[in-house]
Formats: structure tokens, C-alpha cells, sequence
């Protein structure tokens, strides 16, 4: 954790540490490790909301766990972009970090992998491999999502790659 911000540090250290070591083909120890990832993703969001940082809205898409859907969202110059978020987990999951996909940002961004799946490759993935077991879904948000976000939705705005609903609707609206 040398060099990260102090907010980024104190947030990681709040997300609760996972122990069981479980994928999706273990069965019963698959079932606890999602009870696990629930309780980290419990404590994340409402440390996010205590802090008026909510950002985002995640939820298993099958009674598996092993599709997730939802919506995040970035507040940049003051008006909220907000994007539907998706992932599956992998076969080798926890060895193998979820490919967070952000659909319709895919090829606004050369940050991105087809199907709008969010690069992670560089900074993340040595860090997901270096805390296996222990890191999980509420992990990946924090520290693979949220500075991606941070990062590439300003670019994406200022650049006119994307635009806020409402410059949208009023130019629908003229036409």
C-alpha cells in the first residue's frame, strides 16, 4: 500500500478481508465464500454511503453468484454519468480477477477491451494476484473500478466521446 493516497489506504482497510478460497465449481465452499463477498460488499457500500460516496449498485444476476449486474456512476462537473456494469465471475476465481464490463463505453477508450471490459491488466491484476484469497468483488469495485473511472470519464466528457442524459435528450428534443 506504499504510495496510494491516505482515502484509498483507509478505504482498503475498511473492506473486510475474504478467507475462503472457493470458485464456482467448489460447491459448498462456493457458498461461502459469496457469503464472504456479500458481507465485503455490505461493509463497502455502506462506508460509501456514510460518506456520501455512493457510486455504484451491484447484484448476483443468477442464484449461482456467478453473473453480476448493476449500475455505476460518476459525478464529473457536477452532472452524474452513470453506466451499466456487468461481470461474470471466472472458473478460476479468486485466482483470476473479474473482467468488469462496462458495455456501452466499449471502443470510447483505448483503456478498454472488446466487449467494453475495463483494462485492468497493469496495475491491478499483479495486485489481485499478490492478495489472493483475500481480495473479492468489493475489491475489484475499489480499487480496479473506481480509479478507471476516475481516470477515463473525464477524458471520455471533455473529449465529447460521451454525453450527460439530459445534452442528449435536449438535442433529440430540437430536432
Amino acid at each position: 500500500m506504499e504510495g496510494w493516497d491516505p482515502t484509498t489506504k483507509s478505504t482498503l482497510t475498511q473492506i473486510p478481508l475474504l478467507s475462503v478460497k472457493a470458485g464456482p465449481r467448489d460447491g459448498g465452499a462456493w457458498t461461502q465464500r459469496l457469503k464472504e463477498e456479500y458481507k465485503a460488499l455490505i461493509a463497502y457500500t455502506s462506508m460509501n454511503k456514510s460518506k456520501d460516496n455512493d457510486w455504484f449498485r451491484i447484484s448476483a444476476a443468477n442464484p449461482e453468484g456467478t453473473r453480476w449486474t448493476g449500475k455505476c456512476w460518476y459525478v464529473h462537473n457536477l452532472l452524474k454519468y452513470e453506466f451499466d456494469l456487468q461481470f461474470d465471475i471466472p472458473v478460476t476465481y479468486p485466482a483470476t480477477a473479474p473482467e468488469l464490463e462496462l458495455p456501452e463505453l466499449d471502443g470510447k477508450t483505448q483503456k478498454m477491451y472488446r466487449g467494453g471490459k475495463i483494462c485492468l491488466t497493469v496495475h491491478f491484476k499483479p495486485l489481485w494476484a499478490k492478495n489472493c484469497p483475500r481480495f473479492g468483488i468489493a475489491h475489484a469495485l475499489c480499487l480496479g473500478l473506481a480509479p478507471w473511472l476516475a481516470a477515463e470519464i473525464p477524458i471520455l466528457v471533455d473529449s465529447g466521446m460521451i454525453k450527460h442524459k439530459d445534452d442528449v435528450a435536449a438535442s433529440s428534443e430540437s430536432s
